[in-house]
């Protein structure tokens, strides 16, 4: 554990843990929260994937909308790096590819505050199990 030599770091050290626990409650109940996962694979990181998953947890909590944003790994469309998927609670994922963070913003702005889908959606691609009975 880090010594406190002052008053700031005790502030700072206060402040990290206050975001690790509100994480966590968040955590126990996902899906009552908007969920966004960006593909951040190789291809995904090389197409600046890292930066719009920077803005998307920015902005989301300067808007001070309840979400919840994780990486995940390669989900299959590197043609369209960077990807995100959006889960608004209760609905099904939507996956929008080539996403910068004019789109991210497009996206947050339209579909996460209103509901309304934004041009770039990747359609499904693949089948499950039960599709096929």
């Amino acid at each position: 554990m880090a010594k406190v030599k002052s008053l700031a770091d005790l502030r700072k050290m206060k402040e990290e843990l206050q975001s690790k626990v509100h994480l966590r409650e968040k955590a126990d109940n996902p899906e009552s929260l908007v969920q966004v996962k960006v593909g951040m694979g190789t291809s995904g990181i090389a197409s600046g994937a890292k930066e719009v998953f920077n803005y998307l947890v920015d902005e989301l909590e300067k808007r001070n909308i309840e979400a919840i944003v994780t990486q995940t790994g390669d989900m299959g469309y590197s043609y369209a790096e960077p990807t995100i998927e959006v889960t608004m609670p209760g609905s099904e994922p939507v996956v929008y590819g080539y996403v910068d963070v004019k789109k991210a913003d497009e996206i947050i702005e339209k579909h996460i505050k209103h509901g309304q889908w934004v041009d770039g959606i990747i359609p499904a691609n693949y089948r499950t199990i039960e599709d096929n009975k």
